[in-house]
């Protein structure tokens, strides 16, 4: 049977529709307040999802439904993925709550715990227990999660990182000369798997909590990863990571702290982020209570206040592929977008 040209024409238009649909839909991004751990929920335009760690344990399963309220905002029914970084108790602490709430696809990781301590092993003996009734990878610098409509890519794990330089990036980078020499991390912050979020133009940069020793070898003597548009703050804001040699090589527009009121927020990191050269915007989802006014940001940029404990509140980011996001504060709704 033969279709006259219209006809063909709009079942042609029906078959692209759903992918030119997807395609005009957003990156979006949450920052979960999980108290100074991290729970980051990434969720691509064609609704496949990715959730950086799981918080905290305990505490009445908190980190867990905090996280599970991020994904309702999202419409997420699931988990497509569950990446841990790496094994404390701030990261990894929260999946055994979370498996028992929600669905979750596969979960993504370094490989065995690297750190000679109890707390350490005893996380990751939880984390295996739940691990044995899922599907599992172990993915190392290079490697990336199969995504469609946006990249996921491995530039940190296991203590190793990305041997050539990614598209774009390989420059000198005048930032590592007056760098001192880091002392080596044995624990397992050092093992982070960190990943970069692509979507069209846009770069998201989430590195764990990477020390320096390992940032510095990832961007010097060549920065391996270029610029990015938006930087999750290592380490909560602690000045055990977020070197200058990364930070202002990365040159983020804008950089997010997942801190909590009192863990994260060294004056130290926020002086070196703040300063770096370009930054259009600085999120945090607590205020450093223990910094002090001269490093914290205006209270609009901040998620969670100290005078509603534990109301947590998260950050969420909407991306479009020309490189143009909106950050929004769940707290207050106020916004703000930083263009192309």
């Amino acid at each position: 049977m033969r279709h006259s040209l219209p006809a063909f024409a709009m079942l042609l238009a029906l078959w692209l529709a759903p992918g030119l649909w997807a395609g005009n839909r957003p990156l979006q991004i949450y920052f979960v307040d999980v108290e100074g751990g991290q729970a980051t929920l990434i969720v691509s335009p064609l609704h496949q999802s990715l959730l950086v760690d799981t918080g905290w344990g305990d505490f009445n399963g908190r980190d867990a439904e905090r996280i599970i309220a991020a994904a309702k905002a999202a419409h997420l029914k699931q988990l497509d993925y569950v990446l841990i970084t790496h094994y404390h108790d701030d990261h990894v602490g929260g999946v055994t709550q979370l498996a028992q709430r929600i669905k979750i696809g596969e979960f993504v990781d370094h490989g065995p715990n690297r750190e000679d301590s109890d707390d350490t092993r005893a996380n990751y003996a939880a984390y295996q227990k739940v691990v044995a009734h899922a599907a599992h990878m172990t993915l190392q610098p290079g490697e990336g999660l199969p995504f469609k409509g946006i990249q996921v890519q491995v530039l940190t794990a296991d203590g190793e990182f990305i041997s050539t330089p990614l598209p774009g990036a390989g420059e000198a980078n005048p930032y590592c000369a007056d760098q001192p020499q880091w002392p080596v991390d044995k624990s397992e912050n050092a093992r982070s798997l960190g990943v970069l979020v692509t979507y069209g133009k846009f770069r998201f940069l989430d590195l764990g909590d990477l020390t320096k020793r390992k940032e510095v070898e990832l961007v010097c003597p060549n920065n391996l990863v270029g610029t990015v548009d938006l930087f999750l703050i290592s380490h909560h804001g602690m000045n055990l990571s977020n070197s200058k040699s990364l930070v202002w090589a990365l040159h983020p527009r804008v950089a997010i702290m997942d801190n909590g009121a009192h863990k994260g927020g060294s004056p130290e990191a926020w002086q070196t982020v703040h300063d770096s050269p370009g930054l259009e915007g600085f999120w945090q989802l607590h205020r450093a209570e223990d910094a002090g006014p001269a490093h914290n940001v205006d209270e609009r940029f901040i998620a969670n206040l100290a005078d509603k404990p534990d109301a947590g509140h998260f950050i969420k980011v909407q991306a479009e592929r020309d490189g143009a996001f909106t950050v929004e504060n769940a707290r207050n709704k106020f916004a703000k977008t930083y263009g192309k």
